[in-house]
This record gives C-alpha cells, structure tokens and sequence, in this order.
C-alpha cells in the first residue's frame, strides 16, 4: 500500500471518528420560561407544547419548560424573577402576566399573547419592528369592536341603549370605545359606558345600568371583565339582555354571544417565535402579528333564558353554537 492510499485510509479514519463523537454527542438542552395567569384553559399550554413538538424540541430530551402561574399579579411578578434566575433562555408570557415579565426579565426574551395593545403598553416600539426583547401576538382588533355592535342589532333589531363595560386600564380601551361610538351612531344606538377597575366597580356599574334602562350589553375583553365573565353573564341573564363579548370564554360562562380572534390560533403560532429566538433571531426584529382567524359562537342555552331567538340566518353564520 503506497504512502497516498495510507494517508487517504488515515484521514477517512479521522473523519469517521469525528462524525461519530458527534453524533454521539448530547442534543444542546434549551431551557424556556412559560409564565401565565392561572385559571386559564389548559389547551392553550398543550397546544403550544404541541407546536413545539413539531418543530423538533423535545421534553426531557432537548427542552425544558418551566411552567409557572399564578391569580394575583404580585405573584406573577415574583414567578417572573424565578424563572429568571433559573436562566431561561426566554419566558412566554401570555395576558397580564406579560407586563410581570417585562419588569422582572432585564435582556431576557419575551415572546407574548397579549390582549390589548403592546405600543400602548409600551411592550415594543411598534408592531412592525418591536425594537426592544419582546414580541408576539395581540389579540386586539380594532375592526372587529364595530362588528360585535352590529350582530348585537342584527340579533336583536330593538337595541337602542347599549351598556358597555370595560377597564379604562386595559391598554387600546378608549381607541376600542371610539371605534364603538362610530358604529354605534351609525346604527342608530346610544352608548351607556361604564368603566371597571376592580371587583367593587361591579355593583355600582350593574345598577346604573338598570337606572338607565339599558336593553343590551356589550363587554369590552380585557383582564378584569374576564375575570367577572360569569358574574357578567348571569346579570344579564337575570335581566334578559342580550350581550356580546370579543371572547368565545366569555360565552362559555353564559354571555348570549362573542366575536373575536380565535385564540388557539394564537398558541399555534408562539412556537414559531420561539424557535426562531432560540436560532438567533433578535424579538425586536420579529414583527408583532395581529390575529389571521376570527370566530363567531352563540349560546342558545342563555338565548331561550332571555326569551330571544336567534334569527336563523344570523345563527348559519356562527363558527361554534353551545346548546
């Protein structure tokens, strides 16, 4: 054998040695935060675990997901500075748990579900190019606040005094209530606006509404009129409104009816994020995305507990009907 064909045998050798030592070698371990308020459906989580299945991160294999959740935002807070001083990579945060991970996580990346608007926020610079460690999703559609009005009239043509409920807290809420004021004149309707910060606001807000004769509800989404979905719910109920909500969560306590982004959506696509993230990719060059898919759910259950029937035509149209 010539001195070429040894060299040649020796660096096939090498070669071979060196691919083997690396395939051998342990899959880098990602290490990610998962930060969201409790009592929220557990299908969102599943769903996102599920999207990052598919794009190739593995549990117990090569990922580690660090699932914290809490009601009170103070302990949102404080599982925010857990998760970073456990060294994650980045922290997911969705609702009112993202303005906690703002605060606590320094350089670290955020990538969030947002109810309301992130400029407003001051979550990222603009929705184009964030510009700062976060980005995401935001479920808020201004288009979409009229269009509750209207199926709110198409359901139940009378409607002429609206009650509207929402915390002027919520970032977006007030463009949210011009937009609603537009359409509102439009239609012919009166806007009866009530704002609600915290549990107390509730009584008051729901007696002003009997004193001013209201004969619908609409209910802005945001994290304090959530949180009192069935409470809402079953006043109207008790004094047969008709109400309308930009979450299908919100039916599904007993409201009559919801139009907003689809939700489960949202989750499908945080995965995405994160793995670009994870590759390299800075959060202030990722553009926010605003929601692809809307759905619109009624429940007859509450619609013949309010003595109302839904006009045919308009229940085709629903994406989802609870019976």
């Amino acid at each position: 054998m010539n001195k070429k064909i040894v060299l040649l045998v020796v660096a096939a050798a090498v070669l071979t040695s060196v691919h083997m030592a690396e395939a051998q070698k342990p899959a880098k371990v990602r290490r990610i935060g998962y930060l969201a308020p409790a009592g929220g459906p557990s299908s969102f989580y599943e769903i996102f675990r599920q999207g990052l299945r598919e794009l190739g991160y593995i549990e117990g294999q090569n990922l580690v997901i660090e699932h914290r959740s809490a009601e009170e935002r103070a302990r949102l807070a404080e599982l925010a500075t857990e998760l970073v001083q456990r060294k994650v990579e980045l922290i997911v945060a969705t609702g009112p748990a993202t303005t906690a991970a703002r605060i606590a996580a320094g350089t670290v990346p955020i990538v969030f579900a947002f109810s309301g608007d992130p400029v407003e926020a001051r979550l990222v610079e603009s929705l184009a190019r964030p510009g700062t460690n976060m980005t995401g999703i935001t479920w808020l559609a201004f288009e979409l606040v009229g269009k509750r009005l209207e199926l709110l009239k198409e359901a139940v043509p009378r409607v002429s005094r609206v009650g509207v409920l929402a915390s002027p807290a919520h970032p977006g809420e007030q463009r949210e209530l011009r937009e609603t004021q537009s359409v509102a004149q439009a239609l012919g309707t009166t806007l009866q606006y009530h704002q609600v910060r915290a549990t107390a606001d509730f009584d008051a807000a729901f007696d002003s509404l009997i004193k001013e004769k209201a004969n619908a509800l609409l209910v802005f989404p945001d994290p304090v009129t959530g949180a009192h979905r069935k409470q809402i719910a079953e006043f109207a109920a008790k004094h047969r409104l008709a109400s309308v909500f930009g979450r299908d969560d919100y039916v599904e306590a007993g409201g009559l009816m919801a139009y907003g982004p689809n939700r489960e959506e949202t989750f499908r696509r945080i995965p995405v994020y994160v793995d670009k993230i994870l590759k390299g990719a800075k959060p202030g060059d990722l553009p926010v995305e605003l929601p692809m898919r809307f759905e619109f759910v009624v429940n007859l259950k509450t619609a013949k507990q309010i003595g109302l029937t839904i006009p045919p035509n308009l229940l085709a149209r629903a994406d989802k009907v609870i019976k």
